[in-house]
């Protein structure tokens, strides 16, 4: 049997539903708008993001090689902006986080969520301004609560009891009054993978609402006067395209800010509902509109508010995924192209779970294109695998690459911008690809890539 799409006869029409690949696709060309960088095309044959053909990326920095289309994450920076006119919307730096990503978010009007004190160095080099700053966080050390103190950011979101004490002993011991928010467990059963979901009981992050933790927390900042409570934050988890779970968090907050007032007759004046909104990484992935996510939450929150009689607070969003993911591809060269015959063809490439290990972690999808070609061959049933000593190594469990695939063409993998280079390791020792942003026909380095020199630095 060739590398082509395999019969009805074979052991794929024995699979149950679940296990059986997806059918072949019209176009194997195609480049799917909802899935690529919004300039993303196809020019004499090759794709094109920015301006830039593949071909001259991959011969002028290497594969493989993290590219992001400059013109699309600055897009979505000021889509954020302006659906969410009036609120705050802060970058979520876990993502992916570079100095020059930081001086878009500067450039575009946004704030920034770091979770350690290494994504807080890293805004602070570029002279981003701290006041515009929130630390996140289940465990921040003293070091990293030290400094936060010391520079001025804008909030600090507590997260168990043991940090409410500890940030109230440095800011004292430290003469300063930072604003705190309460990260709050809402107990929503986000509709996303058990590892990205984060706003059930059972898991390490926040203060449940259910059990009254949530309610005790904000009893035990009220009583350190070196703290300013100014809010309640949620987070339900990542990669979610259903708003329905941000609307109950929504809702299920409004409700606790109500209880406050009650109890204490306060009236805290911040809001911020987390991020975690969804992308399409595959045909048939719809992610939310933005503007009507937007209107939404602010309508929910609003209501309920005005039935409480207390003033709507100021909202804030966390996009991350949202913000990076779409705009960024990586680029591969394919090394062996090996036909297990009657099940499918393993397509290696000169990378893998060092520089994407979503799938493997999570079983994440994706898509992938022949780039630097187009090709009208019959479709091949392929595995995208790394160069790595796994099994598990794999990018893309099942899609379709033409079967006149060789050594030497280029793969590109789409809508990698987000948590791919932030999870990258050098396992085996491979060094960590560069990153580039291409813009205008240009590229240029943003990110460096590593060395062997990089990989031996610091041992003895």
């Amino acid at each position: 049997m060739s590398r082509f799409a395999h019969p009805a006869g074979d052991r794929h029409a024995e699979m149950l539903p679940h296990e059986r690949p997806p059918l072949a696709p019209a176009d194997l060309n195609r480049i799917n708008p909802a899935i690529w960088p919004r300039t993303s095309s196809r020019t004499e044959g090759a794709l094109t993001v920015g301006g830039m053909d593949v071909r001259d990326l991959a011969a002028e920095h290497g594969t493989p090689l993290y590219v992001f289309d400059e013109a699309d994450v600055r897009s979505r920076m000021r889509d954020y902006a302006t659906a969410f006119a009036g609120s705050d919307v802060h970058y979520a730096g876990k993502a992916f986080l570079c100095r020059e990503i930081v001086r878009w978010l500067q450039d575009e009007g946004l704030g920034l969520d770091v979770a350690s004190g290494g994504e807080l160095a890293v805004a602070l080099s570029v002279g981003f301004p701290p006041e515009r700053i929130t630390l996140h966080g289940n465990n921040k050390s003293v070091a990293e609560l030290t400094r936060a103190l010391e520079v001025g950011v804008g909030h600090i979101v507590v997260d168990s009891y043991e940090e409410i004490a500890r940030v109230g002993y440095l800011a004292d011991e430290l003469g300063k009054r930072p604003k705190v928010m309460i990260r709050v467990t809402t107990g929503v059963e986000a509709h996303t993978h058990e590892f990205i979901a984060t706003a059930h009981d059972d898991q390490k992050f926040g203060l449940s609402l259910n059990t009254g933790a949530a309610a005790e927390a904000v009893r035990r900042i009220l009583a350190l006067p070196q703290l300013e409570l100014v809010g309640l934050h949620s987070h339900i988890g990542s990669q979610i395209v259903d708003t329905a779970g941000f609307e109950v968090a929504a809702r299920r907050l409004a409700d606790l800010l109500v209880r406050i007032k009650d109890e204490h007759d306060v009236v805290l004046p911040e809001l911020d509902l987390g991020g975690g909104y969804g992308i399409a990484y595959v045909e048939g992935d719809e992610a939310p509109d933005i503007k009507e996510l937007a209107d939404g939450l602010r309508e929910i929150v609003a209501k309920v508010c005005a039935g409480a009689g207390l003033p709507v607070p100021k909202l804030t969003v966390e996009p991350g995924r949202t913000v990076v993911g779409p705009g960024g591809i990586t680029l591969y060269e394919v090394g062996t192209v090996k036909d297990v015959e009657g099940i499918r063809t393993y397509v290696s490439i000169d990378g893998g779970m060092s520089d994407n290990v979503r799938t493997a972690l999570y079983g994440a999808e994706y898509t992938a294109v022949l780039a630097n070609r187009e090709s009208t061959a019959a479709p091949m049933l392929s595995r995208l695998v790394g160069k790595h000593c796994e099994s598990g190594d794999i990018v893309i469990r099942d899609f379709y690459l033409p079967a006149d695939l060789a050594p030497g063409d280029l793969i590109a993998v789409a809508a990698t911008g987000a948590y791919c280079r932030s999870l990258a390791s050098n396992y085996n020792y491979l060094p960590r690809p560069a990153v580039v942003a291409v813009a205008d026909g240009a590229s240029r380095v943003i990110v460096r890539g590593e060395t062997e020199d990089d990989l031996l630095r610091g041992q003895l």
